[in-house]
């Protein structure tokens, strides 16, 4: 696998960091930080369901659809991964059920199927079904309901080079202000197929860099949730990071402090595979500045 050093950008090594719109934090516990955020984000992109295990995203139709390795099938699997003929999802008045064939292999959390509504990644965590080596799941897009399938033998997977990343750089680190909407507000964020949702933007967050006010909003999942999704652009994309963005999350904490590290920017699913769903930066998020750190873009990309 491909190694890529990690360089500190230290103008002036001091034991504390204290850069303007940031906390104090110490050289060595932000080098950890970030060391430690990279290896757990390489862990799960290379993981036995992570994104490198794509392999393909097929749109169900009304009723019954059949899946195998055969070509004859509407939802084809890898070649010599599974039975010519596996099963059927059948989506039925936007429930999604699966049938399997007589001797298919297909599994739920351990326990055999042979036919049962499964949940899809609407409500959550979906219904992860394992046949042989293959996994596979139901997804929700606006009105379409797909079938997700993922090969760990995946040669995307097998013959990944690693992550390059910018220089770790304490200056990238914010303390943001964080300027809540009452009530919050919402906004068409586009994604990859060109299907637009509305997303939830509780308000916005507020920083300065190099004397600039920067603003960026946070999408979230319900009107609770404090767990912030930046989708955000800027002038590297396209060059040394993804074209089409990248995506970072930051935690709104209890006595409302807002830690946006641009050092965990990350590139969305589609940096790596066609089978991904991405939503892209709405253009209150396309910052007019160069945000050089965090991940840069994947091989080919």
């Amino acid at each position: 696998m491909k190694k890529f050093g990690l360089k500190l950008v230290l103008p002036g090594l001091t034991a504390v960091l204290a850069c303007s719109g940031s906390p104090p934090v110490r050289v060595e516990d932000h080098v950890r930080e970030i060391e430690a955020w990279r290896a757990n984000r390489l862990e799960r992109l290379q993981g036995e369901t992570g994104w490198l295990t794509l392999a393909g995203l097929h749109w169900l139709e009304e009723g019954g659809n059949r899946f195998g390795t055969d070509p004859s099938n509407a939802i084809i699997l890898p070649e010599g991964a599974a039975p010519d003929f596996a099963g059927s999802f059948f989506l039925e008045s936007a429930r999604v059920r699966v049938k399997a064939a007589a001797g298919a292999d297909i599994s739920l959390e351990g326990e055999p199927v042979e036919e049962r509504e499964i949940h899809t990644d609407e409500s959550g965590e979906p219904d992860l079904l394992r046949l042989d080596d293959l996994y596979m799941y139901a997804l929700v897009r606006g009105d379409r309901f797909g079938i997700r399938v993922m090969d760990p033998n995946s040669t995307v997977r097998t013959d990944f080079p690693g992550l390059d990343y910018f220089p770790i750089d304490y200056t990238y680190r914010f303390e943001a202000e964080f300027i809540p909407y009452d009530p919050p507000r919402q906004i068409p964020v586009a994604d990859v197929l060109g299907m637009v949702n509305e997303r939830i933007v509780p308000g916005v967050a507020r920083f300065t860099r190099n004397g600039q006010v920067m603003n960026l909003l946070p999408v979230i999942n319900g009107p609770e949730d404090r767990h912030f999704f930046f989708i955000f652009a800027d002038p590297t994309n396209g060059k040394e990071t993804y074209g089409a963005g990248r995506y970072l999350y930051a935690d709104l904490e209890e006595d409302g402090t807002l830690i946006v590290d641009f050092n965990k920017a990350y590139n969305p699913p589609c940096a790596f595979t066609a089978f991904a769903t991405c939503p892209l930066p709405p253009k209150e998020n396309r910052l007019a500045v160069r945000i050089e750190a965090g991940e840069k873009k994947a091989a080919d990309h």
